[in-house]
């Protein structure tokens, strides 16, 4: 038997010389708003302001992507924090959605 007592030799499976562990980083997805005809421009700049922390600038600038394209990607980053991100516009009442980043 080897040094282990299961007949094999060494401490454990053996990496190949000069490659690494491959590391896998999970799929980006986007947070999407989507226009809708009650809701107040001045309402939405707002909620992408208390939410996000953005600028009024950019709170302006996305919202009017929603009102004038029907839709726009506010936010991308990993899937958990996309879904807190999700219910808390829902909370505001906001239409929105969660897709794959890259669709």
């Amino acid at each position: 038997m080897g040094s282990d007592g299961f007949g094999s030799k060494g401490t454990g499976p053996r990496e190949k010389e000069g490659t690494r562990p491959e590391t896998r980083l999970g799929t980006p997805w986007n947070v999407v708003v989507h226009d809708d005809p009650v809701t107040l421009m001045v309402y939405v700049t707002r909620v992408f302001m208390t939410i996000f922390g953005y600028s009024p600038s950019r709170a302006y600038r996305l919202m009017m992507e929603v009102h004038t394209k029907g839709r726009s990607v506010v936010w991308t980053g990993p899937r958990e924090r996309a879904e807190v991100y999700l219910s808390k516009l829902h909370a505001y009442h906001l239409l929105a959605t969660l897709e794959r980043a890259g669709e």
